[in-house]
């Protein structure tokens, strides 16, 4: 029995002369999906699979099909004669060009078997001349397909060979998905023995050595496995030390090890190639020669074999020594190894003579979490679910350790410098954040827990991406945007466009059975980002400005300029700590949702220019058209009626203009200002959806009995739905509030996210009061035509506005929480505002 292994993912080429048996051996050994057979390709293009016409497209059919899946992580396996050299290397590059490894399976029969076979098909007419041309060329091949580029090869010769084969799939070498840790990795050493012992002391390690006191392994913690990313040797103090253990650890089990480009240059010295002896090599050869020949082998035999990255917990985590871009993970190319132990440069220098790297991970996207070396940074800081671990130890930086899955930072300072860096470690690197309107473009929209994948149109995302990229907050500050909302159905009461019944009739029918009515605060939405102290900013969200939080409005735009936000969010901080909210709730930072008061507090312009000015144009009018009446009247002309209009009208613009002027009073600065919270949106581990709206109030007002001149309250009350009482209770409280000059409520589930956003219960419905909504339909609305004409409005595209933002709103917030990467989080926030550019009126 021949058994062949396989490496998976690879593209295998059968390849033999016809009638040898391929299709055949094809069907037995793989899938069907995984076999493209150029017969059945050239039947595709011509209907005719045995149309030599139709050869040329057949292969680029072929080809195509070849590389989706190639591209996929998929094996692929290519039925074809393949006994020409120029069609081999044809696939020999597509294997390339898709860094999978090219393998050849020959089926080598003698030509009078396939000559029978042929025969004895009816589906074709083979000419004898062909068949001996095709064996003819595959004898010559025979010896060279090694050569050509198969990175394996197996022949299979004779019928009796080919039935008993058996094929075998094997993982690629770096391929260790099946080891799920937890794993401590350690970045670059360089030689630095002493700072990798103490590491490992403060990893739990326990440290074993050799009858002349040298380490030569370490014992871990139960159940854990250390991973480290290369580069042990040159510049620092013991290479071979350095050596020593971790081949030690590796070989008990306790270890895997990845090569560096260090160790890449050092098998090449060791196994005499000519290498300039340069960036510390000279260090390690000078050490290594006083160890003894058999160490000095052994240490290029286990660099030499060292996998250049490794896939792990089921590709949750990959690890190589300069990084690896997600297209090459888990593949198998003389370039994934390359860019895996050097990375890729842009063929530049910086002003300290080192080559420019390509900023890969600024562009990484992949689920899996990728750790790696290389190039020296002064702290780890993730970036795109990517970490460097290279702190520079040997350049008097640090010797750093990441705990996986944890996240958790361990490091131990350098002894000393060691060997002075060409680049100062704490040159300020620039902010690698940036808004990238691909991130939504390129999947088509965003997938959200609450109602899976939400459409965004190409048009309305480049709008969102040109507000943010011109007006918004630091991208760092920026991890939510707050939904619209849809206002209740119309109501058929006398003089009324929008009442209270009708929010809870929709609740009712949803099956809410209970509701929370909220105070809606006249004033600027606001999403506060607040944290103990600027350090727990920077460290948390990687922000470089100084500030400890952030206030944004509901289109990201900042509140306040820097002195004032670094005032304000220092006094919500000290007001949480009063409350003692940061010990009860575990965090150093917390996301709100609030409403900032007055509305002329942020939007005093717009009250100038829209609302100021059409009431004083409009009392002007009016005013000039009762003079007129007037003298009319006492000149005894019948215009009475166009009087009463007149005064009517009047009336309308006096409420109007009592109507914006509640929501204005004067501040100076933040003096004045108020700030009324409704939601705790997340706080370090946690978003709190789950919690219901009355424990949100209950923390608000905390905060309102800590900071009363900082914070607003947000009366309410709950209603039962199925509870004509209880309703009735609602309505009275409604009618109060509107009465005295309040906007308005929002009725919500009380349940909160347990209801809000399910199937398409709405999160929360507004109801406007009467006076309130002159500022949005006009002085005059309540005519008795003007509100017929309204009470047409259609609801039915601001309702599903509604649920999909408050969908990805919510998934910005859960991303949040897990510390997933940036450009996740700004998928969801992009997205809201994105939505926002669709046609809606404005009004509703």
């Amino acid at each position: 029995m021949s058994v062949l292994e396989i490496p998976e993912p690879s593209l295998v080429v059968l390849v033999g002369i016809s009638g040898s048996g391929k299709s055949t051996f094809a069907a037995e050994h793989f899938g069907a999906y995984e076999v493209i057979s150029s017969d059945h390709c050239r039947g595709l293009v011509s209907d005719d699979p045995n149309s030599k016409e139709a050869t040329g497209d057949a292969f680029e059919v072929l080809e195509f099909i070849a590389t989706k899946r190639m591209r996929a992580g998929k094996l692929t396996v290519v039925d074809a004669t393949s006994v020409q050299p120029a069609a081999r290397r044809k696939l020999i590059d597509l294997a390339r060009s898709q860094d999978v490894l090219p393998v050849a399976i020959v089926l080598n029969l003698p030509e009078q078997v396939c000559a029978e076979r042929n025969a004895a098909r009816g589906d074709r007419a083979f000419d004898r001349s062909v068949l001996r041309r095709q064996h003819q060329q595959l004898s010559r091949s025979m010896r060279g397909l090694a050569r050509e580029g198969f990175r394996t090869v197996h022949v299979l010769d004779g019928v009796e060979d080919v039935a008993s084969a058996r094929i075998v799939r094997q993982p690629l070498r770096s391929d260790r998905r099946d080891l799920h840790g937890p794993f401590d990795v350690i970045g670059d050493i360089h030689g630095c023995l002493g700072e990798l012992e103490t590491l490992l002391g403060a990893l739990g390690y326990t440290v074993r050595r050799d009858e002349q006191g040298r380490p030569v392994d370490a014992l871990p913690p139960e159940g854990r496995t250390a991973v480290f990313v290369g580069d042990y040797v040159d510049r620092g103090p013991d290479s071979p030390g350095v050596l020593r253990l971790v081949m030690g650890m590796a070989a008990a089990g306790h270890a895997l090890a990845l090569p560096g480009n260090h160790e890449n240059k050092l098998v090449k010295a060791l196994r005499g190639q000519k290498v300039s002896a340069t960036h510390g090599l000279d260090r390690t050869l000078e050490q290594l020669a006083s160890e003894s020949e058999e160490f000095r082998r052994a240490v290029a035999d286990f660099c030499d074999g060292l996998v250049a990255h490794l896939v792990l917990d089921d590709g949750r985590l990959v690890v190589a020594h300069a990084g690896l871009k997600e297209e090459y993970h888990n593949r198998a190319s003389g370039r994934v190894r390359s860019f895996a132990l050097y990375g890729e440069t842009t063929g530049e220098t910086d002003e300290f003579g080192l080559p420019v790297r390509y900023p890969w991970a600024e562009d990484y996207r992949g689920d899996a979490t990728v750790l790696y070396g290389h190039t020296p940074v002064p702290d780890v800081r993730w970036l795109n679910n990517t970490a460097c671990l290279d702190t520079g130890c040997v350049f008097g930086g640090a010797l750093t350790a990441m705990r996986y899955p944890e996240r958790e930072v361990v490091s131990v300072p350098a002894d000393r410098e060691w060997y002075p860096p060409a680049k100062p470690l704490h040159v300020p690197e620039p902010d690698p954040q940036a808004l990238d309107i691909e991130d939504i473009l390129r999947v088509g929209g965003v997938d959200t827990a609450l109602r899976g994948r939400i459409t965004i149109r190409p048009e309305n995302a480049a709008g969102a991406l040109e507000v943010m990229s011109r007006w918004a907050v630091a991208p760092q500050w920026l991890h939510y945007l707050p939904p619209t909302m849809a206002p209740c159905a119309t109501s058929s009461r006398p003089g009324l466009l929008e009442h209270p019944a009708e929010a809870f009739a929709e609740y009712r029918k949803a099956g809410v059975s209970e509701v929370i009515c909220e105070e809606k605060h006249m004033g600027s939405r606001a999403i506060v980002m607040v944290c103990r102290d600027a350090s727990v900013a920077a460290a948390r969200f990687g922000v470089a400005d100084g500030l400890s939080g952030m206030v944004h409005t509901r289109t990201g735009r900042r509140m306040f300029d820097e002195e004032q936000t670094e005032r304000l969010v220092t006094l919500i901080a000290e007001a949480v700590g009063v409350a003692g909210l940061w010990e009860e709730l575990g965090t150093d930072w917390m996301l709100l949702d609030a409403e900032l008061l007055p509305w002329s507090a942020k939007s005093e312009g717009l009250l100038r220019s829209q609302y100021a000015a059409v009431g004083a144009a409009a009392r002007a009018d009016l005013a000039g058209r009762r003079s007129v009446l007037e003298a009319s009247v006492e000149r005894g002309l019948d215009v009475g009626d166009l009087l009463e209009r007149v005064n009517s009208r009047a009336a309308d613009v006096a409420r109007y203009t009592d109507a914006y002027r509640r929501y204005v009073w004067p501040t100076d600065g933040l003096d004045g200002v108020r700030v009324a919270p409704f939601q705790v949106l997340a706080t370090e581990g946690a978003g709190h959806s789950d919690r219901d709206h009355g424990w949100h109030l209950a923390i608000a007002d905390r905060l309102v009995a800590a900071a009363p001149t900082l914070f607003t309250t947000t009366r309410r009350i709950v209603v039962d739905t199925g509870s004509p009482e209880s309703e009735a209770a609602g309505i009275a409280w409604w009618d109060e509030l509107t009465g005295a000059g309040g906007e308005g409520m929002v009725v919500k589930p009380l349940a909160n996210g347990a209801q809000a956003g399910a199937r398409r219960v709405q999160p929360g419905i507004k109801v406007r009061g009467r006076e309130y909504l002159r500022l949005i339909y006009g002085p005059h609305y309540t005519e008795k035509e003007n509100l017929e004409r309204l009470r047409g409005r259609n609801l039915g595209h601001k309702q599903s506005m509604a649920l999909r933002e408050y969908a990805l709103g919510m998934e910005a917030v859960d991303r949040l929480v897990r510390a997933d990467p940036l450009w996740r989080i700004h998928q969801a926030v992009f997205a809201v505002l994105a939505l926002e550019s669709e046609a809606v009126d404005p009004r509703l």
